[in-house]
Parts: structure tokens; sequence; C-alpha cells
């Protein structure tokens, strides 16, 4: 058994659907709050899936967390949970304190002290691992090298800040206690069952409902983009063989500047599901004001876990992109289920 927190998220929720994929692994608790972005819906193919057990609540509540690791007695907990939008943090950073800082928190205590009441063996079998962001690292000149794990932190956001302070956090209970821990740093996923604030669904969805593509500024910042399916086998991996206490830097090799990804989203789409007045999607693009504190760019050198574990992603940006495309037009019922008022509000503020 193996517990994953905020496994009904963008990331968590691939994670679960990749992990049970595979029939003979292990079951999953999945622990999700259920914010915004989180969505059930994700899970629907588990509903009859014994493996399965899914726990709506908080990882900041410490009773919860500690009855859940005692009855279910996991060999592993997966940290997904977070606040995860950079625009949210600038206008409400206290949710990213609780939850990125606080959450993490509690979550290792628990788990640290459901690890220190295990046998030997399964205390020495026994690993915590938290999934992190780039954007602790902050922002990169064009000229700069990737950015590997030696780079120092220095976060530009409430949501980059409140990542950072977890990741030194899981550090800390390594050398401290000898807590059994690993940390992966990813950079921008994209791929199915991506909650539409973030630029890839958020550009499919506009297009495709006649809206506005907002681009930041000049829409030259620049991302390394990650195949969400990618990034979950790079976890498995780094769970599997991956040394304690150390930071594994996960990344796509796929460098691209704002604008071009949208450019490549309307040229797919000008394919796929042409617009019925003949012109192209590239006609929606609309340049709005850049957000407070927007990096330029990230990189991420993901040489480390190629070299000591042996993964790289197995997906370009050129066959993710056409996949998650695909994905979109061909889920129309998911995508209604999540693109509610509140939504609709959010996008408006």
């Amino acid at each position: 058994m193996i517990l994953v927190t905020g496994g009904a998220g963008f990331i968590g929720g691939n994670f679960v659907l990749d992990w049970l994929k595979v029939p003979s692994n292990e079951g999953v608790v999945n622990l999700d709050k259920l914010t915004y972005a989180g969505n059930l819906a994700t899970l629907d193919s588990l509903k009859h899936d014994a493996r399965h057990t899914f726990v709506h609540g908080d990882i900041g509540d410490k009773e919860l967390v500690a009855n859940l690791l005692r009855e279910h007695r996991p060999r592993a907990v997966i940290n997904f949970a977070a606040e995860s939008h950079v625009d949210h943090s600038i206008h409400g950073p206290a949710e990213f304190v609780t939850t990125n800082i606080v959450g993490t928190f509690n979550l290792l205590e628990c788990a640290r002290e459901y690890w220190n009441n295990l046998d030997d063996s399964a205390k020495s079998n026994f690993r915590f691992h938290h999934v992190s962001t780039d954007e602790v690292y902050g922002s990169l000149s064009a000229s700069d090298p990737a950015f590997t794990e030696t780079n120092s932190y220095k976060p530009n956001s409430p949501y980059s800040a409140s990542k950072a302070a977890s990741d030194h956090l899981v550090r800390a209970w390594f050398h401290t206690y000898g807590f059994p821990v690993l940390t992966t740093n990813c950079s921008n996923n994209y791929g199915p069952y991506h909650f539409p604030e973030k630029l890839i669904p958020l550009a499919i969805l506009n297009a495709l409902n006649s809206k506005p593509l907002p681009i930041y500024g000049d829409g030259e910042q620049i991302r390394d983009w990650l195949y969400v399916g990618d990034h979950c086998s790079a976890i498995r991996e780094v769970l599997a063989k991956g040394t304690l206490g150390e930071s594994y830097n996960i990344g796509g090799w796929n460098e691209k500047d704002n604008i071009d990804v949208v450019k490549m989203i309307c040229t797919i789409l000008d394919e796929l599901k042409p617009r019925a007045d003949g012109k192209s999607y590239v006609d929606q693009i609309t340049y709005v004001k850049d957000r407070p504190g927007h990096d330029r760019r990230y990189a991420i050198d993901a040489s480390k876990v190629e070299r000591e574990l042996g993964w790289k992603p197995a997906e370009t940006f050129d066959t993710g992109i056409l996949k998650t495309v695909q994905w979109y037009l061909d889920n129309p019922v998911w995508i209604e289920g999540v693109v509610s008022g509140s939504y609709r509000g959010w996008l408006s503020k």
C-alpha cells in the first residue's frame, strides 16, 4: 500500500491512474482536500477498483493523517498535495503558506512518528517522496545554463516561496532525524486532466469556445515542458531507486516560448477541428498585461536522474502536445464538469 496526497489533482490524479494500470502494483490510499482544482471525475475509471481508497481530507489534519497511516500501514508516502497556481498565490498567499508549508510540516511529523514505530525491515523500506517544482530556483536569463540540483533557491512568487520552504523542511527532516526522504523538482507539466487555468488547457478550451487566447506580456517567457505521463514514470523510478536525502530534477528537455506553445496548439486545432469560418485559431491570440513577478525563463537540467537512475522522457513536445490536444477534443464531459461558475469568475478576476 502507498499513500498519495493530492491524488485528485492534475499530476497526482495522473500518477494514481498510471500506478493502478499495472495489475500487480500495490493499492493506493488517496487523500485529497478537493479544492477547486481537485476533481473526482479524473478517477472515475477506479470506482470499482478495490485497490483504490479515496479519503476526502486535508494533509493539515493531524488526527486524520495519523489514523490513515496506522490503519493502512503504507510503505511510502508520495506528497503531491499543494496549492500550485502563481496567479492565485498573488491574490491569496495565505492558503499557500497554510497548505504548502504548514501542511507539509504536519505530514512530515505524522509520517515520522509512524516510521519510528515500524519494525526494522519496514522502517528501512519506507520512503517519503516530496513532489516540488523548478520555480523554487527563481528565474534564468536566456544565456544561463539550465537549473541543476545544486542551484541556489531564489523563489520570486508566494507560490514558489511556499514550495521552497516545504523543500527545506523535507531536507531538514532527513538531516536532523534521518527520516527517509526523496525530493523531485519538476518543470511545467501538461497533459490529460489538467485544470483549465494553466496555459495549455486554457488555450485549447478558449480556442474551441471562440474566446481570446490571453498571452502575458510579450509571450516570450520560456518554460521547459514535461508530459505528465513522463513525470509519473520519473517519480516511480526515484521512489524505487533514488538515494535517500537526494533531490532530482525532472524535466522534458523541451524549452519553448509561451507564444510558440499557443501557436502550436492553434496549428494542431486548425488541422483536427477547423474553425467554421475557415480562419486560423491564431487570430484569437490576445496580449494582456504581464503578471507581477513573472519569471522570464525556467529550464531543467535532468542529467542527474538519467545518469544515476536511467530515466529520461519518452515524449517530445511535438508528440506530447498532439496527445494532449486530442485528449481535450475526446473528453468534453470531463471538461464540462470542471468549467464551473467559480472557474469563470476566476478568469474574469
